[in-house]
């Protein structure tokens, strides 16, 4: 089966109704949309690389014999499951830089609720150690990255409900 034609199937699950919407050529070929998506696609990355560091310094710390507390352990395990998440977010991203619309409503989305959750859970005090309140801020950062980016004026219009009257891209 073709790359393309197994990436329409998840589509149809992933996009719901809306996985037909795709956005004008004008609008997906803007050099603003290619450069904003190149910058999403390398901040995902640094998440990627984040979570596995969570991981990593948790198991680090375990063998050196200090205490990892539980909540440290399960936080690191949660951001090994959101690390794993960000692959479908490469998905939504490179679908959505394909210019279905779908897909960048859903990555938008994670990428403004995602931020959120992990920030309250690093302001419980106590919770967790410091590096790990540290490494939850970052995160944060990041993805109020991707969110800032998806919620610009460019991208909104460019992937503006089809109802709504085409934009001119020049």
């Amino acid at each position: 089966m073709e790359l393309e034609q197994l990436m329409r199937r998840i589509d149809r699950i992933a996009g719901g109704r809306q996985a037909h919407l795709r956005i004008a050529p004008a609008a997906l070929h803007h050099p603003r949309t290619r450069r904003d998506f190149r910058w999403i696609t390398w901040i995902l990355t640094a998440e990627l690389v984040i979570g596995a560091a969570a991981v990593g310094i948790a198991v680090w710390l375990t063998v050196q014999g200090h205490p990892v507390a539980m909540s440290a352990w399960m936080r690191a395990v949660v951001v090994l499951g959101m690390t794993a998440t960000l692959f479908y977010f490469f998905y939504f991203a490179l679908r959505a830089a394909a210019g279905w619309r779908w897909a960048y409503q859903r990555l938008r989305l994670f990428a403004q609720v995602f931020p959120v959750i992990t920030l309250v859970l690093a302001a419980v005090p106590g919770l967790y150690p410091v590096w790990m309140v540290t490494e939850q801020i970052v995160f944060s950062l990041l993805m109020i990255g991707v969110g800032d980016i998806l919620t610009s004026d460019h991208m909104r219009e460019a992937y503006r409900h089809p109802d709504r009257p085409v934009p001119r891209f020049e």
